[in-house]
């Protein structure tokens, strides 16, 4: 019988970072990873999670310094992009939310076959014992045997390739994907008020989405010239489409829908999915009509979004990626949970292998998690109604994006997610900022529905506003203490500033609309210094 300090079950993304992270923290630990399936494993392989945000990209080059991997063998993304194309085939003449330039913090379009390939080696090179074709057989918490303190172990068998090994370990965490095995086993899964679907596939070449206007105005729009390297968002009422190119040569295309809206039973096929996009986005299905004999895979998923009762415990195991929670693709958080759950992790190990006591630890940690989701969460509850809306859907995701940034971006960046005394410290503005943000998503809900919808041929530049650029850009400064409380407080303000705008701007032209539960959270002397956004009904 083999012993391990650490068992993961799961060597997809979640499991092998993990891995990356706990070897770098403290290298003296044995952690053993089993995989079920064999290495190295398809490119364009057949999952989600493509497209990574600030905070993943950030885990990825910097805290596990995969930088020069994810510059030379993956693809720069070129921002989030949008446009408001519902059953339009001159995308040239719809309203389009992005950026003209690189914004200064890098994220990137990742291949999660070549991805989860070289962190599975780099596992083996760093001393993680990586064992692919394992199944694993049963597993055994230290609670259910009886066992109780400091000196109980769990217990993990596996078979790979026709031979059994059972390990005992201190530490059993699950990164098994949605098949979850601690969370079906303790009955931890928790359903959430999101009914979306999705549906996706590869298709073998890449989709040149800035061929796809001869006009000269909107080619030059953008420098580099690169549209294709952006995460593509064609959305419509209900509804968005991604296109994620893949270094590998692919191009991912997905179908994520309000179930209320858009019954899956109309894209759950290859077939079905096409002709939905003939019906809403033509010009897409053009381009995967012509690729028809490139596809690579198709897959589907009803009622995708899920949370999690617990996730960490002071009996030494822990749930992490799909295993845990899953929210939605449309900012593609995946990866950054992933990071965050890792995060705590890792720094629970840690504790635990100084001696120190883990439940007060645990407790923070569980609540810290679970609100980041609850507010995460909201941001995707009831939206997808305004998707199509190319008046309101632009303010609402300049404010996403600046409470993203603002608040939790910046306890990653700063690697204060486990700073118990600075997060005591900011409580104020993480609990104002959480606050007015579940005040403003049902605000956003409410124009939408008053909204006349006008979508004008015009570019939203997130690149020109000076203050969101450099909202981007701050990310990556390294700040003392005195300085990271003060940002928290300057950005609490932003977001003050940038609420009272959206909301004095929404009932310029709807004066019906009740602002009274955003007004209540907002400084009775006013706010400034004030955002300035751009109004693409002006433009």
């Amino acid at each position: 019988m083999a012993r391990a300090d650490v068992v993961i079950m799961g060597g997809g993304l979640a499991g092998l970072t993990l891995a990356l992270q706990q070897r770098d923290r403290l290298p003296e630990l044995e952690v053993v990873v089993l995989e079920r399936r064999a290495h190295p494993v398809p490119l364009a392989a057949h999952k989600v999670g493509e497209s990574s945000v600030e905070i993943a990209a950030h885990y990825f080059d910097t805290v596990l310094g995969l930088a020069t991997h994810l510059k030379a063998e993956q693809l720069p993304k070129f921002g989030f992009r949008f446009f408001f194309s519902d059953a339009r085939h001159d995308i040239d003449q719809v309203s389009e939310l992005g950026a003209s330039r690189y914004l200064a913090t890098p994220t990137y379009q990742i291949d999660r076959g070549i991805f989860e390939n070289y962190l599975a080696e780099q596992c083996r090179t760093r001393g993680v014992r990586f064992v692919d074709g394992a199944r694993i057989e049963a597993f055994e918490l230290a609670i259910e045997s009886g066992e109780a303190g400091a000196a109980a172990l769990h217990t993990v068998s596996f078979e790979q390739r026709g031979r059994g090994e059972r390990i005992d370990c201190r530490w059993l965490i699950d990164a098994s994907g949605r098949t979850g095995l601690i969370k079906q086993r303790l009955g931890l899964h928790e359903a959430n008020a999101h009914e979306a679907n999705a549906v996706w596939f590869r298709l073998g070449s890449h989709i040149e989405v800035d061929a796809w206007s001869t006009e000269p105005g909107w080619r030059g729009r953008c420098e580099p010239a690169a549209r294709w390297l952006s995460t593509n968002h064609l959305v419509g009422e209900g509804y968005w489409v991604w296109l994620i190119p893949l270094a590998s040569g692919s191009h991912s295309v997905g179908i994520v829908a309000d179930a209320r809206l858009h019954s899956l039973s109309t894209m759950n096929t290859f077939e079905r999915a096409l002709a939905w996009l003939g019906r809403h986005q033509p010009r897409v299905a053009e381009e995967v009509s012509a690729r028809r004999e490139q596809l690579q895979d198709f897959l589907f998923l009803r009622r995708f979004s899920y949370g999690c009762r617990q996730v960490f415990c002071a009996a030494r195991w822990a749930l992490t990626g799909d295993a845990g929670v899953f929210l939605d693709p449309f900012y593609s958080p995946g990866g950054d949970f992933i990071a965050i759950a890792n995060t705590y992790i890792t720094d629970l190990i840690a504790r635990d292998h100084g001696g120190e006591a883990l439940a007060p630890y645990v407790r923070l940690y569980e609540q810290l998690f679970q609100s980041f989701y609850r507010s995460t969460l909201s941001l995707y509850v009831d939206q997808y109604a305004m998707f199509g809306d190319a008046e309101v859907m632009p303010a609402k995701v300049f404010w996403d994006y600046t409470y993203y940034w603002g608040v939790l971006c910046q306890l990653f960046f700063q690697r204060r997610l486990t700073d118990v005394a600075m997060l005591g410290s900011v409580r104020g503005e993480l609990a104002a900022t959480e606050a007015l943000n579940a005040a403003m998503q049902p605000f956003l809900r409410a124009w939408s529905r008053a909204s006349e919808r006008r979508n004008p041929p015009a570019m939203i530049d997130q690149a020109a506003l000076a203050w969101f650029v450099e909202l981007n850009r701050g990310l990556r400064d390294r700040l003392s203490d005195e300085a990271f409380k003060e940002r928290m407080r300057a950005n609490a303000q932003q977001l003050q500033a940038l609420a009272a705008e959206l909301i004095e701007r929404a009932l310029a032209r709807y004066p019906q609309l009740d602002a009274q539960a955003v007004r209540a959270l907002l400084p009775a002397g006013g706010t400034a210094p004030r955002p300035i956004l751009l109004d693409p009904l002006a433009a």
